[in-house]
């Protein structure tokens, strides 16, 4: 049985230092037999079956359903249902696919307010909203618009600048 736990421990262990030395196995065998196991040498799965197959043995070894030969199979057999679950759930989270990135070009023709009032000849601030978060830019406008004023997005001209004019209700 000491030797299934340690198995078990041993890919527990694996499992923490996947965490860490991520795709570490996948670098080193890069090329070999041409991606058909691409995925399958990766440190998770390698971890979670061998963690599986240890802990599995011991389980089968320790209710006393088998001896150590059958242990060693249940065990393996587990392993591989560990190790495809695994895979499978590695796969599903690296196609999860968020909405596309926020621009700052995205900004034109949204409203605003006026943060820091904005002179005729010079910037002020304004705080906009781009993908439901805050965003605080540096503004231009044609005329002078006091602080806490409504403003529209009529240019953005740079990633951190944009050039407003205010709302007429």
């Amino acid at each position: 049985m000491a030797w299934f736990l340690g198995l078990g421990i041993t890919g527990v262990v694996l499992l923490a230092l996947s965490l860490i030395f991520d795709g570490l196995l996948e670098g080193a065998f890069d090329g070999v037999l041409d991606g058909v196991l691409e995925g399958w040498l990766s440190l998770p799965v390698i971890a979670g079956f061998v963690a599986m197959t240890g802990f599995g043995g011991a389980i089968a070894l320790g209710a006393g359903w088998t001896g150590p030969a059958g242990a060693a199979g249940f065990g393996a057999v587990a392993g591989v249902g560990a190790g495809w679950l695994t895979y499978r759930l590695s796969r599903a989270l690296m196609r999860d696919q968020s909405t596309v990135t926020p621009r700052t070009d995205d900004l034109l023709g949204t409203s605003g307010r006026v943060v820091t009032a904005i002179p005729a000849d010079g910037f002020g601030e304004v705080l906009l909203r781009l993908a439901g978060q805050p965003l605080k830019c540096a503004a231009r406008s044609a005329v002078p618009v006091a602080r806490g004023t409504e403003v529209w997005v009529e240019a953005v001209p740079t990633g951190t600048s944009v050039v407003v004019r205010p709302v007429d209700r």
